[in-house]
């Protein structure tokens, strides 16, 4: 028996049209599990899906927004129609938004609190709503399950210029900690729930503030670099296995832990 399979398992993914949202559901049908892709574009949601399914894998859109919970539970009701249970959830939407930016040259006093705001619910809100419906479905279909938050960086050390997101992210290891327990509580070793801490990947959201068009470093990309200690920004495929530990039985006495990938910057104390 395989402990890292993920055979015979139906894992949701939100964030799934993202860039490593493409990563964390080609790893879970790589393990053999079957995927829900959650997300609000639509034609790349079904792009994906169908490409798997072609390609001998099980996947499904979902339309939905993340914070919207009624288009989740429309969602949830569309995978128990379609495989009959849920056994795994992957919080991967999130992210940072132009207004959740305070540039240097902006006034520390008059920052766009609208802006933290909204960028800091989405993190916190966009991970606690999903659970409370996909974490369920798991507790009522599949009886044992694994639920994976997305950290970052940001939640352990002061990243400037994005507050919103470092205390949204900050509320999402808080809540890892505190609901990991309380499954515990009620569940003892059948629901689990840990943080996977990616540290810095090119994304759309980040690319224009750590890379120029022609590639090189900005100064803040340049700055990341030099506190990673493996001297690069990580690649969308190298969360792949950490995250089918945590969703697998592999990982099945590990709970309210966050899991750093991320070259080494977490650690380094530049010295």
């Amino acid at each position: 028996m395989n402990d890292f399979s993920l055979e015979n398992k139906v894992i949701i993914v939100t964030g799934g049209t993202g860039i490593l949202g493409k990563s964390f559901i080609e790893g879970i049908v790589n393990a053999g599990g079957s995927v829900g892709i959650l997300g609000r574009n639509k034609d790349l949601a079904y792009e994906r899906a169908d490409l798997i399914n072609k390609n001998g894998g099980k996947a499904i859109a979902l339309i939905a927004d993340a914070m919207n919970e009624s288009q989740l539970l429309d969602a949830k009701n569309k995978v128990l129609d379609k495989f009959g249970r849920i056994d795994g959830l992957v919080n991967g939407a999130g992210g940072n938004q132009p207004e959740g930016v305070l540039l240097p040259t902006e006034d520390l006093f008059k920052m766009n609190l609208d802006g933290m705001k909204k960028v800091m619910d989405l993190n916190t809100w966009g991970t606690l709503i999903p659970t409370q419906i996909f974490g369920e479905a798991i507790v009522e279909t599949a009886k044992r399950g694994s639920i994976v938050n997305i950290s970052s960086m940001n939640s352990k050390r002061a990243i400037t210029r994005v507050l919103g997101y470092n205390m949204g992210k900050a509320a999402v290891d808080c809540y890892n900690q505190w609901f990991a327990v309380e499954l515990a509580n009620r569940y003892g070793d059948t629901i689990r729930m840990n943080a996977l801490a990616p540290g810095f990947f090119l994304t759309e959201q980040n690319r224009n503030l750590l890379t120029k068009p022609d590639g090189s470093f900005t100064e803040r990309g340049q700055k990341v670099i030099s506190q990673t200690p493996f001297k690069r920004f990580g690649h969308p495929d190298e969360l792949k296995g950490a995250l089918v530990w945590l969703l697998s039985d592999a990982s099945k006495f590990v709970t309210g832990s966050m899991i750093c990938v991320d070259g080494g910057f977490s650690i380094n104390g530049g010295v």
